[in-house]
């Protein structure tokens, strides 16, 4: 590993014992963990009904894109976690805590944040008047995932960039909904 490597690891250890520690805290563990079951799904799930409900047709066919990009955004999240290995943060050092338990062995990249961007996106292509709601929802869920101690900053970095990749790539394929 090259210095500028180990300095960038050390550095993002630090980050992610720093917002570890946040957890600590009764009303900052409640909130994230809250926060976190949320993005199991259960949001997504309800967005998707709402939508359905309040939007018929149209709200069922973009329901339908989520439910795809979910899909494909679950198969390669899970791909990538057995490709890659990455201990969670909580295995690779005694003094960060999992303040919830994870939903699977592996660290990089986060699902949670993965599925949350990645909705998030193509959520607001077709509803931008959602964005009050999705975005704080969304970045609550990115932060989490650290605080909580289940993922370093970079594996929800990551999981962003190619949630954001998908996105594009599920707007490009269904260019008719928009």
């Amino acid at each position: 590993m090259s210095p500028r490597t180990r300095r960038l690891v050390v550095r993002e250890h630090g980050w992610c014992l720093a917002a570890n520690r946040l957890g600590a805290r009764a009303w900052v563990r409640l909130y994230f963990r809250a926060i976190s079951r949320l993005g199991d799904g259960a949001f997504w799930y309800a967005l998707m009904a709402a939508l359905v409900l309040f939007d018929g047709w149209r709200g069922l066919a973009v329901s339908a894109q989520l439910a795809a990009t979910g899909l494909v955004a679950l198969t390669m999240y899970r791909k990538l976690k057995r490709w890659t290995r990455r201990p969670r943060p909580f295995a690779a050092d005694g003094r960060i805590r999992a303040w919830e338990a994870p939903l699977d062995e592996f660290s990089f990249p986060s699902g949670h944040t993965l599925h949350a961007v990645s909705f998030t996106l193509v959520a607001l292509a077709h509803y931008p008047v959602l964005a009050w709601l999705l975005v704080p929802f969304t970045a609550s869920v990115a932060v989490s995932r650290v605080v909580l101690g289940l993922h370093y900053p970079s594996d929800v970095l990551a999981a962003s960039g190619i949630a954001s990749a998908l996105a594009a790539l599920s707007l490009w394929a269904f260019p008719a909904m928009l």
